[in-house]
């Protein structure tokens, strides 16, 4: 599978500032199993419903997940496509740096 990943700058800080927090790392992982109402969520924290529903927009603000309000209930469920994208783009900030290390190797090793 070939992941887009033209992201702007400000789409990438969105994500990884999404991604600093723990507890919406916790929410990303438990929505990409299954979705989950934000009362659910909520249950796992000891924090406030309010406090779960801003780290979900925060998410949600980032695509990392999706939000479906059903009847009364926020339902989440996480955006693996999104997760995707992450991954490819620290897989080519990988391949730069590996790039960078090969090319200082062969001048250390010409400079011998």
């Amino acid at each position: 599978m070939v992941v887009d990943i033209d992201l702007s700058d400000a789409e990438v800080d969105r994500l990884f500032r999404a991604l600093a927090d723990a507890t919406r790392r916790d929410i990303v992982r438990r929505t990409l199993s299954g979705e989950a109402s934000v009362s659910e969520l909520a249950a796992a924290y000891d924090m406030s419903w309010a406090a779960v529903q801003k780290h979900v927009a925060v998410l949600e603000g980032a695509e990392l997940v999706t939000k479906e309000v059903r009847g009364r209930e926020r339902i989440v469920r996480g955006n693996p496509t999104q997760i995707q994208r992450a991954q490819a783009l620290l897989d080519s900030y990988e391949q730069i740096w590996r790039a960078r290390v090969e090319r200082l190797d062969a001048l250390l090793k010409e400079e011998h």
